[in-house]
């Protein structure tokens, strides 16, 4: 049986943080390892603890949630965050995308579907709650925008649809038979090339270019 998922819960509403605890230490597959009521702690605990999932809300009574997810995916990059918040604000997605948040989560959403997210994020998947995916996707699809996608390899159009299916680097190299560090490295030219900062951003514009059909 492989370990559970350890998770790190940033939350400054108690009765929220209470119920979010409670139900996340219901499933076996997940151990709730702390929790944090403001940004300083959820720092200071994800260095002492390095937690698999940070579980952040944006509006923290010391610093915006999305600064400290900005500063968390810089200093320790193996700590997958997720903002778990109230705000359906598409600039506030883009903003926590931008951070190298891998997951954006409306609050309200059943406690399996919180599971759910927490363990495709843990595997390296991304994970968007559908109406703002749904609604992201029709503004990257609007005329005028800049359109940096013709800019990419073959290769890297092929790893950036896996990347867009869900798979991780290590399931990609795999599957076109190079090693993770070179898709690693790949995956560094597309995130510059298409000028996103997260694998997240770079998978809604890969689903975009699928549906208008330039992804072969």
């Amino acid at each position: 049986m492989s370990k559970a998922i350890r998770v790190l819960v940033v939350d400054d509403h108690p009765l929220f943080l209470d119920g979010v605890v409670h139900s996340l230490s219901a499933n076996p597959e997940i151990n709730v390892m702390g929790i944090a009521k403001n940004s300083s702690e959820a720092i200071q605990m994800t260095a002492s603890l390095l937690p698999d999932i940070l579980l952040i809300d944006i509006t923290l009574p010391d610093t915006d949630g999305i600064e400290t997810t900005r500063k968390i995916s810089m200093t320790y990059p193996v700590v997958k965050v997720i903002i778990l918040t109230a705000s359906e604000d598409e600039d506030d997605l883009m903003r926590a995308l931008r951070a190298g948040a891998s997951g954006y989560i409306v609050k309200g959403i059943s406690a399996n579907e919180l599971a759910t997210a927490i363990i495709s994020v843990n595997q390296g998947e991304s994970y968007i709650s559908q109406n703002l995916a749904n609604n992201l996707l029709l503004e990257l699809s609007k005329p005028n925008l800049p359109d940096p996608f013709h800019e990419l390899t073959e290769r890297e159009t092929q790893i950036l649809k896996l990347v867009a299916q869900g798979l991780t680097n290590k399931e990609i190299g795999e599957q076109i038979y190079l090693s993770e560090k070179t898709i690693k490295h790949y995956m560094t030219n597309i995130l510059q090339k298409l000028q996103v900062r997260s694998r997240v951003e770079a998978a809604l514009i890969a689903q975009r270019e699928m549906f208008k059909g330039d992804v072969k």
